[in-house]
């Protein structure tokens, strides 16, 4: 009786799932277009005046997709440049062939051949969170792509600990299928608003940024497991890019918050801004993790000074 009720159960909570994924990609259907790459179509959403010079390529974090990047800084970047955001592989509208197509490494790639496929050939980019890792892979695996690199409470060097033992089962085989198919999206559900609200500390989350931002995606099996394993796999592939943030030749600009408890900036950000030999560090004494929340306009403010001396620069060199 027991093992009957167990999946009975466990039968209930699939189909509830099966009808949650109908229900969130209703409300949020892709905005942009497909691109194919090699292993995987990147879902790209190109706003802005596409003859406004150096474009900005925006790339998020974990858990969350393209719209945590477009609202509010995406649009405000729009009303004068090119904005290009992407999906990471596996997140939002973006699938990706393998799961284990996790890394900072091969996304760096993926994200490398869709803007040569969109005519891009330099663009300035702004990175979020797990994206610092991805943007400084992209600078140091494709240099002639990064005119400049914004960097956004990044992810960059090996921490202490894990990221969460939830992710770590997500991430097994069988189990993490399991629990992602049954009980990961009805629970979501229950706690994405206060997980939300965490990682905006000490700044207060904006009234409707869940479905604002398209939360509610992640909570569908086939992203939540690959955002499993984009975070268990990132210490070790930071972990081996460390020692290359050196031959990073392009501008940067790093933007992070001395309360960040998510990503903590004495491990990340400031021995990435000494490590590399271009790099501009701005932290603030009172500013969380959702920086591009918290100081949209700061950031324009650096991207614009950063372009204002890229593209003399560059004149001069041709």
């Amino acid at each position: 009786m027991i093992v009957m009720s167990v999946v009975t159960a466990l039968v209930l909570l699939a189909l509830v799932t099966q009808a949650g994924i109908v229900a969130v990609q209703r409300a949020f259907p892709p905005q942009g277009r497909m691109v194919e790459v090699d292993g995987a179509r990147l879902h790209v959403v190109d706003i802005g005046p596409r003859d406004s010079g150096l474009p900005i390529v925006m790339l998020h974090g974990a858990s969350s997709n393209l719209e945590a990047m477009r609202r509010p800084l995406g649009d405000i970047l729009a009303g004068d440049r090119r904005v290009i955001l992407i999906d990471r592989p596996g997140h939002g509208w973006s699938t990706r062939g393998r799961r284990q197509d996790s890394t900072p490494q091969i996304q760096a790639r993926m994200i490398d051949e869709a803007l040569h496929k969109l005519g891009i050939d330099r663009a300035v980019f702004v990175v979020h969170s797990w994206s610092g890792a991805l943007g400084a892979r992209i600078a140091l695996d494709h240099p002639q792509r990064v005119a400049g690199l914004v960097m956004l409470a990044p992810v960059t060097h090996p921490w202490r600990g894990g990221v969460g033992r939830y992710n770590e089962i997500i991430a097994t085989p069988v189990i993490g299928p399991l629990l992602a198919y049954t009980i990961t999206l009805p629970l979501g559900y229950v706690l994405a608003e206060s997980g939300a609200r965490n990682v905006f500390l000490p700044q207060t989350m904006p009234d409707g940024f869940v479905k604002d931002s398209a939360t509610p995606l992640l909570l569908r099996p086939r992203e939540f497991i690959a955002n499993a394993y984009d975070l268990v796999t990132l210490k070790e592939s930071v972990a081996a890019q460390v020692a290359r943030y050196g031959e990073i030749k392009a501008p940067v600009t790093i933007v992070a918050g001395e309360p960040d408890k998510t990503v903590k900036t004495g491990i990340h950000a400031r021995p990435f801004a000494a490590a590399v030999p271009n790099a501009k560090l701005i932290v603030l004494p009172d500013l969380g993790h959702m920086v591009q929340n918290a100081v949209p306009d700061l950031v324009k403010a650096e991207i614009e000074t950063m372009i204002g001396r890229i593209v003399p620069a560059q004149a001069a060199a041709d």
